[in-house]
C-alpha cells in the first residue's frame, strides 16, 4: 500500500508524462482546458498512488463531480438479499464497467423509499443517477424533487418529463415462450407471477398470443416461505399442467427445485420456462429454457443515454431492448 505522504505531484507527472501543472489542476478541479482523456488518466493514477481521500474531496467540490449514482429498490421480496438477486447483481456488474469506461465513478445505494434518492443525490453531488426497481408514480414524484438527470433501468412507463427509460420487449419475450411451447406440443400451460400488472402482465399476454390460446394464470406470494406453503398445498394443481412459465428465472429455478424435492421430474413430468437469462439458469440441471436479455447492451444503453442527458437536460427517451429465447433442457416435446 502506498503512503500518500511520500507521493509527490512531480512523481505522478513524471510517470504519466504530463506537467506538474496538469496534475495540480486535476487535483483542484481546474479541468476546463484539459482533455477528458488526460483527466481520467491523472485521476486513475492519483487513486492508484493513494490520493483517494484528496480525490474524493476534489470531486465533491466540483460543479461536475463525475459521480454517477446507482440506486436499487430494497424491496421486501428480496428478503434482505437485494444485491444477491441475479438480475440486480448482473445489472450492477455491467453498470459498474460502463460507468468506469465513461470516466465516471459509481456510488451504489439500496433504498426502501425513492424519497431517499433526494438526500443521496445532494450528499454526493451526483452528476446523474440510474434507478432500478421502483414504480411509475414514484419516478414522477422524484422528478419533481431533483434537478439532475436520471435513467430508469427497468421501467414500465411512458416517458413524460425529463428522465430516460430503458426497458425490454416483455410482450415479445412472452410470445416467444408461447410459440416455442406450442411447437413442442404444449397446450395445458400455466403462468406464475407475484402480480398481474406491468411487465408481468405483458409477459403473460405475450405467452397467450404465442400459444394461440389463453394460458392459466397463478398469482404467487412474494415471501419465499409463503410460496413454499402454497406450492405444497397446490402440488396436484401444478402437476395438472404440462408446462409452467415463470415470469422470472428466480421463480422458475425455485419452482424447479421444489418440484424435484417432491419427486416431480423436470422436464419429463413438467416443463419449466423462465425469463431473464441469468447466469445461474445455465448452470442448473436441467439447464433452464429462458428468455434472455442482453445485460451488457442494457447497461451500455442506460449509461450512454444518461451521459447525453447530463450534457443536454432536454433529452428524454424511451428505449426498448430486444430479447431472445434461449433453449435449454427444461422443456420436453409433448405428444
Amino acid at each position: 500500500m502506498w503512503d500518500e505522504k511520500k507521493v509527490r505531484i512531480k512523481d505522478i507527472a513524471e510517470e504519466l508524462g504530463v506537467s506538474t501543472a496538469t496534475v495540480s489542476n486535476v487535483l483542484h478541479g481546474k479541468t476546463k482546458k484539459i482533455s477528458d482523456k488526460t483527466v481520467v488518466m491523472v485521476e486513475k493514477k492519483l487513486e492508484e498512488r493513494g490520493y483517494i481521500p484528496d480525490m474524493a474531496a476534489t470531486l465533491l467540490a466540483r460543479n461536475n463531480s463525475r459521480i454517477i449514482g446507482v440506486v436499487v429498490n430494497d424491496h421486501p421480496k428480496y428478503e434482505g438479499h437485494t444485491f444477491e438477486d441475479s438480475f440486480i447483481s448482473a445489472a450492477i456488474n455491467h453498470l459498474s464497467d460502463e460507468i468506469e469506461i465513461s470516466g465516471y465513478f459509481m456510488m451504489l445505494k439500496k433504498a426502501k423509499k425513492i424519497s431517499e434518492v433526494v438526500n443521496f443525490a445532494s450528499m454526493w453531488n451526483l452528476d446523474g443517477i440510474v434507478i432500478i426497481g421502483f414504480c411509475e408514480d414514484e419516478y414522477q414524484d422524484l422528478r419533481d424533487h431533483i434537478r439532475i438527470p436520471f435513467v430508469i433501468y427497468d421501467g414500465f412507463l411512458d416517458v413524460q418529463n425529463r428522465f430516460g427509460n430503458i426497458t425490454i420487449d416483455d410482450f415479445d419475450g412472452g410470445k416467444q415462450v408461447g410459440e416455442y411451447l406450442r411447437s413442442m406440443g404444449h397446450s395445458k400451460v400455466l403462468c406464475i407471477a407475484d402480480n398481474d400488472i406491468c411487465m408481468d402482465l405483458l409477459r403473460y399476454k405475450g405467452l397467450c398470443e404465442g400459444l394461440n390460446l389463453k394460458a392459466d394464470f397463478f398469482k404467487i406470494p412474494m415471501e419465499a416461505d409463503e410460496r413454499e406453503k402454497l406450492y405444497l398445498s397446490k402440488l396436484d394443481f401444478l402437476k395438472g399442467y404440462t408446462a409452467i412459465f415463470a415470469v422470472s428465472d428466480y421463480y422458475a429455478m425455485e419452482l424447479m427445485r421444489f418440484l424435484q424435492r417432491q419427486g416431480v421430474v423436470v422436464p419429463d413430468d413438467i416443463s419449466i420456462v423462465g425469463f431473464d437469462g441469468c447466469r445461474e439458469a445455465s448452470l442448473i440441471t436441467p439447464k433452464l429454457t429462458t428468455v434472455a436479455q442482453n445485460n451488457l447492451l442494457r447497461a451500455q444503453t442506460a449509461i450512454s443515454l444518461l451521459l447525453k442527458m447530463i450534457n443536454n437536460s432536454e433529452i428524454t427517451e424511451n428505449i426498448s431492448i430486444p430479447v431472445k429465447l434461449s433453449i435449454g433442457e427444461s422443456v420436453r416435446k409433448f405428444n
